[in-house]
């Protein structure tokens, strides 16, 4: 059996548990908040983020800041940890948006190639066709997830509904602030809201902001991560959502 295949059957083995849970939540949502990486793509595949986050260190060292992340004898961070780093030590300062803008670049660039997550694409523009309004809430770069979604086609689905990294690099990700405002901009109201996240922390904002969570999970210990934290529904694949929707 092909590694896609399994997911598939895992899903289905995991929401046949809960079935009804599962399609109240999709079929009442008439809003769809999108995480982006993950849910949607796979923005730095492999080792990539590691690459981008070790040369945004060197040129971070090349300006003088030593001691972030990542450095000999500490764990290695991905890019979003540097740049939040950064931010703690000078917030609002110059090298801040400096390190921001060429974080914004690597993500543009890897937009360009990113992997898409099977399923979503079709899952979109199903949800689209039968009333519900997608949205993307990340802390990723507006511009990328932007730039990935016109690759796609699906650029129209979404406009202006793109809620990304902003200024504002100190609150946490997913920022359940965030959340609130998409729920203002698209007229939500938070029970017909559904955000798809793949994290603990995207559960645990979409608690905070009153709407609900599918968990998105490929491995399983990320899907044990998310069952642990109190997520009610998880699905390895989006392919039993498009399902429901089409049937």
């Amino acid at each position: 059996m092909t590694s896609d295949a399994t997911h598939i059957q895992s899903a289905r083995a995991e929401t046949d548990a809960g079935p009804e849970r599962l399609r109240d939540l999709v079929t009442g949502a008439r809003v769809v908040l999108w995480g982006f990486d993950g849910p949607l793509c796979r923005l730095f595949a492999g080792d990539a983020a590691e690459r981008v986050a070790a040369g945004l260190l060197r040129w971070l060292e090349g300006r003088g800041l030593h001691g972030l992340p990542g450095e000999p004898g500490r764990e290695a961070p991905d890019p979003w940890a540097v740049l939040r780093a950064v931010h703690r030590r000078q917030p609002g300062g110059a090298l801040t948006g400096e390190l921001e803008e060429r974080l914004t670049e690597e993500e543009l660039r890897a937009a360009a190639s990113a992997m898409p997550t099977a399923w979503a694409d079709p899952l979109i523009r199903t949800w689209t066709a039968v009333g519900a309004r997608p949205a993307v809430v990340t802390g990723r770069s507006p511009r990328a997830v932007r730039a990935y979604l016109a690759e796609r086609g699906l650029l129209a689905c979404f406009e202006p509904h793109v809620y990304g990294r902003t200024r504002d690099i100190g609150r946490s990700e997913p920022d359940p602030d965030r959340l609130r405002h998409a729920l203002r901009a698209t007229g939500a109201v938070p029970s017909t809201t559904v955000l798809i996240g793949d994290t603990p922390s995207a559960f645990a904002a979409a608690r905070e902001a009153g709407v609900g969570f599918l968990g998105y999970a490929r491995a399983e210990p990320r899907a044990q991560a998310l069952r642990r934290a109190g997520a009610p529904v998880v699905v390895r694949s989006l392919e039993p959502v498009l399902r429901l929707l089409r049937e």
